[in-house]
């Protein structure tokens, strides 16, 4: 009879209707009524289904793919720590004896494009896990409390994959978790507030004897950003830095990412490493990439160290435009460049890698420097000589034009975040100061002392290789782009001459 009960509802609705009507009584009160409670129980329904993940299906029938820390380059420091951390729910025999509580949480800040998501697969693969990943605008809707069902679902679908897998552990994965574990300032955000306090009660909800046990590693750019209760021990026991690699780390990654290429012979991967200063593992994955679709584009069977220098330049300021200018301003913009790489010259010789005329992005022209070693600490002497070679090109106009052009205005900005980086660091005549407490007179006083003074010594030396401008503009104008070798040889013969 229960089984038919929908059937035998759905038909004696219209007999219904039709007796009462038949009876003289009004039915739109009644269908009004009708509507409006269907509409409720439908509300109520798919608010259930809405706290389920959105790609929960599509995760169910995923297969990770085998991934390991030997294919993660550049990252030894933090791949170290993290294996370390993942030991404790490898041997568990081991830890337990020694009485150290597994760990909760892992979380993973730095940069984007270090890595931060393969090295969350790659520990589930180590710990022989089920994996999850999930984003953290995935727990954000406008409805109060969807939020917090989805953290909850999560949780309960890594145990229910975990045993009908037979595996021991799982591993959750949750990229960018400052959407919802942002600090909490006692506002109206409900909704971003009950879905962080179900993140943590979940986490203290994950007890030593708990199986099978459950490992949160969470990524993000923002690190400062994050609620105190989050980053307490107990929840996030662990937090590894991941940041951009060295030109060792570097080197590593573009080996890794030249396995399944036809690299020719003569290529010099530590140049290109050397080359690509500050560059993310994803950057340097571009990086062979495109170098690879240069070589397709020119019909080349090998890579060749052209095409990696030209897919530098592209991953770095953009592609190559077709823009045409006038012959005054290509003149400008070579003389404007040419500043650039005497100074440089001047001040760190052996730094420039390349000048070159042809617009890229949104430059007319650019030098692209080549740091002869990774340098994280910075005296006042290198930051005057930075803020030189920035202001090099807009003295060069002056020197020949007798007047500057837009095309300085980067170097400017450039210029004022290097003062900035002088006065929060105490090294200027104002000595140690709060700069949040500086005016805007004094920050305008501060940058034109500075800036004026560096000025001056900039035009002094350009004024002394005058000869080579004039010298070098005509080769630079015919040929567009100077490697750094030409241009040295070209600087030594005219300062000879």
């Amino acid at each position: 009879m229960r089984k038919y009960l929908p059937e035998i509802i759905i038909g004696f609705i219209p007999v219904l209707i039709a007796f009462l009507i038949y009876i003289g009584l009004n039915v739109v009160p009644v269908l009004l009524m009708g509507v409006l409670g269907f509409a409720v129980v439908y509300a109520a329904r798919s608010r259930g289904k809405m706290t389920a993940l959105p790609r929960q299906q599509g995760r169910s029938n995923a297969k990770m793919t085998p991934f390991t820390f030997e294919q993660i380059g550049g990252q030894e420091r933090a791949k170290q720590e993290l294996v370390e951390a993942l030991d404790f729910l490898v041997h568990q025999e081991r830890i337990a004896k020694l009485g150290i509580r597994p760990l909760k949480g892992i979380l993973l800040s730095g940069p984007p494009g270090t890595g931060k998501t393969l090295l969350a697969k790659a520990a589930a693969q180590y710990t022989d896990s089920i994996y999850l990943a999930a984003s953290g605008s995935e727990f954000v809707e406008m409805y109060v409390g969807v939020g917090a069902g989805r953290v909850r679902d999560l949780f309960k679908e890594a145990r229910t994959k975990a045993n009908k897998a037979g595996k021991s552990s799982a591993v959750i994965f949750i990229d960018e978790i400052d959407v919802i574990g942002g600090k909490r300032d006692g506002g109206q955000q409900r909704e971003y507030d009950q879905t962080l306090n179900q993140l943590l009660t979940e986490m203290d909800g994950i007890h030593a004897n708990e199986s099978p046990r459950i490992l949160l590693i969470a990524a993000t750019n923002r690190k400062e950003m994050l609620d105190s209760a989050l980053l307490r021990p107990g929840r996030f026991d662990r937090q590894i830095e991941v940041d951009l690699p060295d030109k060792k780390g570097r080197l590593h990654i573009l080996n890794i990412h030249a396995n399944n290429k036809p690299i020719a012979e003569d290529v010099n991967l530590d140049r290109i490493a050397s080359e690509s200063f500050g560059f993310s593992g994803a950057q340097l994955e571009s990086v062979m990439n495109e170098a690879a679709i240069y070589a397709l584009r020119f019909e080349d069977d090998m890579i060749s160290e052209r095409h990696l220098t030209m897919a530098i330049d592209k991953v770095m300021m953009g592609e190559k435009t077709d823009r045409e200018s006038t012959k005054e301003e290509r003149e400008r913009v070579a003389l404007h460049e040419l500043g650039h790489a005497i100074m440089a010259e001047l001040v760190r010789p052996g730094s420039v890698s390349q000048v070159a005329l042809s617009p890229r992005g949104k430059a007319l022209g650019y030098v692209r420097h080549n740091p002869q070693a990774d340098q994280y600490l910075y005296t006042k002497p290198f930051l005057n000589e930075q803020i030189m070679i920035a202001l090099s090109g807009a003295a060069a106009e002056e020197m020949f034009y007798g007047d500057r052009s837009t095309g300085s205005r980067g170097d400017f900005e450039q210029s004022i975040n290097i003062v900035k980086t002088l006065v929060e660091s105490g090294l200027t005549d104002l000595g140690i100061v709060d700069s949040s407490m500086m005016t805007k007179e004094a920050w305008a006083h501060i940058n034109r002392s500075i800036l004026d003074e560096l000025m001056v010594q900039t035009k002094t030396l350009l004024e002394q290789k005058r000869d080579v401008f004039t010298k070098s503009l005509e080769t630079l104008l015919l040929e567009e782009t100077l490697s750094g070798e030409h241009f040295r040889r070209l600087l030594k013969a005219h300062t000879a001459a």
